[in-house]
């Protein structure tokens, strides 16, 4: 509750206390004279309530229960109802706003709360865990979601869902790239859809490899990303794409020291990273030696592509900007900023 004056706080206190009391909570009330009270309500059961009264006028309740049912729940939508009830009764038109919050549920089988890229929590309407499993790099789940079906996520990252053909779209030159009888190199991709979506595209020979690529990220993603991946990641090899399980870095030093060129690079390893302070930052080091090598293996009108990150990231995708000028060649850019349904934020 925040309101349009100062809050009595012993009115407040006075003023719930039955409600609590009613449960058969008992109570701990602490005063810190002029930063206002917490009242704690304990039940026997293990449910509890904090009241926090701020005096500049925020009024806070938070319940806490175990209920895996619906009574329970219930028992809390009331509580609260009578919390509001008995306020908009105290404070009559002085009320500005009131927010009640979903429930959160912790602790459950399926964890539905995942970040965004910009350090928003989002939660999922996840309902299966699909895949789960440590590899020596990192963990990884499927989890499938009743709006975006199988969900990839990588050490608790979303990287990409069954409903994302609009980030492997865009990754690709949003379909305005004529890929027949073309040399392109994969970076990362372990998902497959790159993959899947150029074979399409009668290539003349796509590579794929990664920094680290995991063979149980290619194994859970045959298996249960289908929709995504096709049948590219059955096997290794087809007649115009192969899949190399290897560190990306010294396979790019060896293609430039060799003389190979491609048409297209599209680098899938990593976002720009959200720290703005590139020096310190070794995933900005690591992106930009990915940068320089992958110049050295793209012929002179080719084109490199690569995914930026979240457009609230302002200060650094303009730092990645810069890191462009730097590279030994000149190069020209263009961006372009696409929604991707499970990331729930514009890219």
């Amino acid at each position: 509750f925040s309101l349009n004056l100062t809050a009595d706080c012993n009115a407040v206190l006075k003023a719930l206390q039955p409600i609590f009391q009613e449960q058969g909570m008992t109570e701990t009330v602490h005063n810190w004279e002029d930063h206002g009270y917490l009242a704690t309500y304990i039940k026997k059961n293990g449910s509890f309530a904090n009241l926090r009264i701020h005096p500049h006028g925020l009024v806070l309740v938070d319940l806490q229960s175990y209920n895996d049912h619906m009574k329970g729940r219930e028992e809390v939508e009331q509580l609260l109802n009578k919390v509001e009830e008995k306020m908009k009764e105290l404070f009559h038109g002085s009320i500005k706003r009131v927010k009640r919050l979903p429930s959160i549920l912790r602790g459950g089988v399926i964890d539905r709360y995942w970040p965004t890229a910009d350090g928003r929590l989002v939660e999922y309407d996840i309902d299966e865990v699909v895949y789960d499993e440590d590899s020596p790099f990192q963990n990884i789940k499927i989890l499938h979601s009743k709006q975006f079906g199988n969900i990839l996520i990588l050490s608790g990252d979303v990287n990409l869902a069954e409903s994302d053909l609009a980030y492997t779209q865009a990754i690709m030159g949003s379909g305005k790239e004529d890929y027949t009888g073309k040399e392109v190199l994969i970076l990362g991709g372990g998902d497959g859809g790159i993959l899947y979506e150029i074979v399409k595209l009668k290539p003349k020979m796509v590579t794929m490899v990664a920094s680290n690529i995991d063979q149980m990220v290619i194994d859970g993603c045959k298996k249960y990303m289908r929709k995504t991946c096709g049948d590219v990641l059955d096997n290794l090899k087809g007649e115009c794409y192969q899949v190399l399980i290897e560190d990306c870095i010294p396979v790019l030093k060896r293609y430039a020291k060799e003389g190979r060129m491609f048409d297209y690079v599209i680098n899938d390893l990593t976002a720009v990273p959200i720290s703005t302070s590139p020096e310190e930052d070794s995933t900005w080091e690591f992106l930009r030696l990915i940068l320089d090598l992958s110049m050295k293996v793209l012929k002179q009108d080719g084109k490199y592509f690569t995914q930026g990150n979240c457009i609230n990231l302002t200060d650094a995708l303009t730092l990645y900007e810069e890191q462009l000028s730097r590279l030994y060649c000149p190069v020209e850019f263009s961006k372009e900023t696409v929604c991707v349904p499970s990331y729930m934020e514009l890219y």
